[in-house]
């Protein structure tokens, strides 16, 4: 995946180096289960978390260019949420932050600026994205960012000891971005 840029983040590769910004934030019990994945309790977790990022090359670290910080995560998946649309060439955007950035605009920055590389660069048909129905935060980003609602499906979370949840899921197209 390419480096991105905005006005106040990079957004980039993992690097090992990382792990302690990660476990600042994925040590928080707000953080983890609102996308699905247990609370890190040691920073070991979080080195093995990155190494899976490395390896799988679709997780970019958000950095705060002002603090050179990785404040959270966003990932450009190859998932196909809907099987109708399996043809259709396409990634899903989750992301987290670390809560000591949230109400600042930042995801939403960072998501914009994956959904033009996704369109402008990758040439994606659509990009997905969903959110726990209890996870308001999420739900304020894919607003912002111009997703629109598909479906919705009952989900168990494994990670979460099979937790159920309702998920919500939106995208956007390739037509709806160039319109707006």
């Amino acid at each position: 995946m390419k480096t991105l840029e905005t006005d106040r983040l990079i957004l980039r590769l993992w690097q090992e180096s990382d792990a302690p910004d990660l476990f600042e934030y994925a040590k928080d019990p707000r953080v983890g289960p609102s996308a699905g994945w247990p609370v890190h309790e040691t920073i070991e977790t979080s080195n093995m978390i990155i190494d899976g990022f490395i390896k799988e090359n679709d997780v970019y670290a958000i950095v705060l260019k002002e603090e050179n910080k990785v404040i959270g995560s966003l990932g450009l998946h190859e998932y196909k949420s809907d099987e109708a649309l399996a043809g259709e060439v396409q990634r899903e955007v989750g992301y987290v932050l670390n809560p000591i950035y949230w109400g600042q605009g930042l995801v939403p920055e960072a998501v914009k600026a994956v959904i033009k590389y996704g369109f402008e660069e990758l040439d994606l048909d659509l990009i997905w994205c969903g959110y726990f129905s209890f996870n308001e935060k999420s739900k304020s980003v894919v607003h912002k960012c111009g997703f629109n609602y598909q479906f919705t499906k009952n989900k168990t979370l494994p990670l979460l000891e099979n937790k159920e949840v309702e998920q919500l899921y939106y995208n956007i197209t390739k037509a709806d971005y160039l319109n707006n």
